[in-house]
């Protein structure tokens, strides 16, 4: 009997291991698990099961090559790469690379941005004004349904929440198409802005638009050049103005600008001058070049980006005299002199004439002819008679004709 009952515990445990599924080796299993991506954050994170000896973590996406990166790790023994410099709207493909006791592991992550094509937002763009202003605007997609309520995001740090557009600026038909900011606190040189844009419609789901980070100080529009002067040196006009306000401290050589002269009446009405900021503000133009109604403006940019500040207030060259007020009361003092003596001089001149033709100059006998003549002999004459061989005496008279 007990032989029998052996037999048959036996048979039963036998059975039990052939009905056994196969279970593979513990080094046939991933050790990656809980891999997930948060597309605000584009970030990939994940945990392991078993120690690894090599790992990266890869994306690829559409219109873009592909990139790889050591991972980083939490307190918590989470591992996560970051691909801010990526953009995922367009759908991405995410791996984990890994060797873990002398094998290959990876595991594969596709991500797609739900909602109908072409109804996300399009054509988005930012930039920075009068210093602490932001503004932003969209279009609507081509595919949009009427609808459609947009909604942007924006954070200045992966480890911030995001927060929502303050004040959304409307188009005609009440559909949000951008977004004023008041406030965007103390400048860093260093800032960058991620910016997020989705939507919501009750007929279609509404893909997101996302982007790689804003750099804050390339997208800034500049205000106009100040305290524009134009003086005059007799030579040229020298023009002068002083650099805009602007919200980061950055050096004058990333500015650019941009000088427009208008030559009223003359051949060539219009001349544009490009100049760095590393020049000085100055710019001399021959006074031949100008003209009175000749006119003066100014604007200027970051050098490397299009963000125009507006035009500055013209400004007329003018008359010379105008910007020369010590030099045009010189020339009046001298002619204030010169005027009341050349008067004089032609006021005595004319009495002159007048006294010589009422009183006129006497005959006079020239010394020359006087003195050149022999003198008269003083003899006595014998009974009132001459001396023979003496002439009769004669009177000479040498007048001196006048005019």
């Amino acid at each position: 009997m007990a032989t029998t009952l052996d037999l048959v515990s036996f048979l039963v445990l036998l059975s039990s291991v052939y009905c056994r599924e196969p279970q593979p080796a513990q080094e046939n299993i991933s050790p990656i698990i809980n891999m997930q991506l948060d597309s605000r954050k584009k970030m990939l994170s994940w945990n392991y099961i078993r120690n690894v000896s090599e790992q990266e973590c890869v994306i690829y996406t559409p219109l873009g090559s592909p990139t790889s990166q050591p991972p980083q790790v939490t307190e918590d023994d989470t591992h996560y790469c970051i691909f801010r410099n990526h953009v995922l709207h367009r759908g991405a493909n995410l791996t984990v690379n890994v060797t873990c006791d002398g094998n290959v592991f990876q595991e594969l992550l596709v991500f797609a941005n739900p909602g109908v094509e072409g109804s996300g937002a399009m054509n988005f763009s930012c930039f920075i004004y009068n210093v602490r202003f932001m503004n932003c605007s969209w279009a609507p997609g081509s595919r949009a349904p009427a609808d459609v309520c947009y909604q942007l995001f924006w954070w200045a740090s992966l480890h911030e929440d995001e927060v929502e557009c303050p004040h959304y600026i409307m188009n005609s038909e009440g559909m949000r198409v951008g977004c004023h900011f008041d406030q965007l606190g103390k400048p860093q040189n260093m800032d960058n802005y991620f910016f997020l844009v989705n939507g919501t419609s009750h007929t279609a789901a509404i893909p997101f638009l996302d982007f790689v980070p804003f750099q804050a100080y390339k997208i800034e529009k500049y205000d106009p050049p100040t305290n524009i002067t134009i003086t005059y040196n007799r030579s040229h006009h020298i023009i002068k103005w002083d650099n805009p306000e602007i919200r980061y401290d950055l050096s004058s050589y990333v500015l650019y600008y941009e000088l427009d002269i208008q030559r009223a009446g003359g051949s060539s009405k219009t001349k544009h001058v490009f100049q760095r900021g590393q020049d000085p503000n100055v710019y001399l133009m021959p006074s031949s070049a100008a003209r009175v109604e000749s006119t003066f403006r100014a604007r200027v940019r970051y050098v490397y980006n299009d963000l125009w500040s507006e035009w500055s207030p013209t400004v007329l060259f003018g008359l010379p005299e105008e910007r020369e007020p010590r030099g045009a009361m010189f020339d009046v003092v001298v002619w204030a002199t010169a005027v009341p003596a050349l008067l004089l001089m032609c006021l005595c001149k004319r009495r002159f004439y007048r006294s010589h033709k009422l009183f006129p100059p006497i005959p006079q006998v020239k010394k020359e002819i006087t003195g050149a003549l022999m003198p008269t002999l003083e003899v006595a004459w014998d009974d009132g008679h001459p001396p023979p061989g003496s002439q009769e005496p004669e009177d000479i008279l040498m007048v001196e004709e006048t005019w």
